[in-house]
């Protein structure tokens, strides 16, 4: 018995001492990650609201440097350069005004918030000017990725811009602000570039441009304002303080109304956007898996409607019903495609049967095509022969008639020497013709029928007539000539 109370009293002792020892294990985990995430012992309060109140203002240098870096962003985007776009986001003074709305909020600062509002909204106006007379008036404006990566706003952008924000709020209240952070997050939460698209789809009447990108600048805006906001009271920044205290209670109630404004949206926006995102991630799954990976099938393009719940697929080969039904059944019942169950399919497949019937005509309609101009250059040979043999039966008849001193006419020569002579001359011919005058001495009448161009005056006709008689009588060797002119 003794025996027993001993080893049980050894096993207690032994289990206090493990408890003791994951205790202190414990304490000690949570001392360090205190010390290692703990940054409220490293701020600088006051510092910290002069230097987001030093960079509201907006005037003299910072007007400037915000215009030249509207059309830096604005070149980037059109030259589609990524590098030069960066250089625009790190020289432009946008993001001082944004954290002034946070912070005003965060501290009940009515007048902050009045002065870094309207400091914000002068930089949208002349950031949107500045961009369209850019757009508007460069004669190389194009639509590049650059631009349209800055139309359509996914969960992927909301979420940049707060912890985006909140790493920017933690640097800038850390004593001896770390600038390499400021810089990395006014690159990645792009401020600029929206802007200067919003610029350019105004520039080319291209409003779905346009509101892509303000919706995108006001989920940074909103979402870098939230992240100030939070940091500055996670890190209890003391209120601004009223002399009266009727005045700090309506501010108070200002800033709370304001803020909720600004919260519901954004809580809104941040749904919407997850949501879209979700269905776009769900569309190229299912494109994917139900329809790339399927050897039958052979998709050319697909288009998207959120809006309206529809998907476009257009295929190259025919699209049976059997098949229609299948990618439907998937789509809305699939598990894998929760988001997509209201979605409908329109299909336009090809008036082909197949691709192998498509093969088969070219490659016939290639051999007929061949076949053709065979047979066009066989004809074309027998043509030129027929042609050389022509030639040499007029040369031959020619030169019989002169040798056996037959007054026959080279007619050929004269004809060709006579178009040489007069270009207006449009048709000749030659005619021995047979004349009686009293019906019974019978003569014999060499007649020239010439037809002119008849857009030629007579004025100018009958000169040229008289020299072509003169010139056709001494070529034929003839005494007498007449000339018969055809209408």
């Amino acid at each position: 018995m003794e025996e027993d109370k001993v080893k049980e009293m050894a096993a207690e002792q032994s289990k206090n001492e493990v408890k003791s020892d994951a205790k202190g294990l414990l304490v000690s985990i949570k001392k360090y990650l205190k010390e290692l995430l703990d940054f409220r012992d490293d701020t600088d309060h006051e510092a910290t609201i002069e230097a987001i109140k030093a960079d509201i203002s907006f005037k003299g240098a910072t007007a400037w440097i915000l215009i030249f870096a509207i059309f830096v962003a604005s070149i980037g985007l059109n030259a589609n350069s990524t590098a030069v776009v960066i250089g625009a986001m790190l020289i432009s003074p946008l993001m001082g005004p944004i954290l002034g709305i946070g912070m005003s909020f965060a501290l009940n600062d009515i007048n902050t918030f009045k002065k870094s509002l309207v400091n914000l909204g002068t930089m949208i106006g002349l950031s949107l000017f500045a961009s369209f007379m850019f757009f508007y008036f460069f004669p190389l404006s194009e639509d590049t990725s650059e631009l349209l990566g800055r139309v359509s706003p996914d969960i992927r952008d909301v979420l940049i811009a707060f912890f985006g924000g909140l790493a920017l709020m933690v640097a800038r209240t850390k004593k001896g602000t770390v600038a390499s952070v400021i810089f990395g997050v006014a690159i990645a939460t792009a401020l600029m570039p929206p802007l200067c698209t919003a610029g350019y789809g105004l520039a080319k009447g291209n409003f779905s441009y346009f509101f892509g990108a303000m919706y995108l600048f006001t989920i940074n805006t909103i979402f870098i304002a939230l992240a100030a906001f939070i940091v500055l009271k996670l890190l209890s920044f003391p209120m601004y303080k009223y002399a009266n205290a009727a005045k700090r209670k309506q501010y108070a109630t200002i800033a709370s109304i304001v803020g909720l404004a600004v919260m519901i949206p954004a809580i809104f926006t941040f749904i919407n956007v997850f949501n879209k995102s979700r269905i776009n991630s769900q569309i190229e799954i299912f494109i994917k898996t139900e329809i790339k990976n399927n050897p039958s099938l052979t998709l050319i393009d697909y288009e998207r409607d959120l809006e309206r719940k529809t998907l476009k697929l257009n295929f190259f080969n025919e699209i049976t019903d059997a098949t229609y039904n299948d990618l439907s059944n998937e789509i809305n019942s699939n598990v894998s495609y929760n988001n997509l169950k209201d979605f409908k399919l329109e299909i336009k497949g090809s008036d082909t049967k197949s691709f192998e019937l498509i093969t088969i005509a070219y490659k016939e309609n290639r051999e007929e095509l061949q076949e053709s101009k065979n047979i066009i250059n066989g004809l074309q040979k027998q043509i030129a022969a027929l042609q050389e043999t022509i030639s040499t039966l007029n040369t031959r008849i020619e030169q019989d008639a002169l040798n056996k001193n037959q007054k026959v006419i080279a007619f050929s020569r004269i004809a060709k020497d006579a178009k040489i002579r007069y270009v207006d001359i449009e048709a000749i011919g030659f005619a021995n013709v047979l004349s009686s005058k009293d019906f019974i001495k019978i003569d014999t009448i060499p007649v020239a029928t010439i037809k002119w161009n008849l857009k030629l005056p007579d004025s100018i006709i009958n000169p040229k007539e008289t020299e072509l008689r003169a010139w056709l009588q001494k070529e034929m060797e003839l005494d007498t000539l007449f000339i018969k002119r055809e209408k």
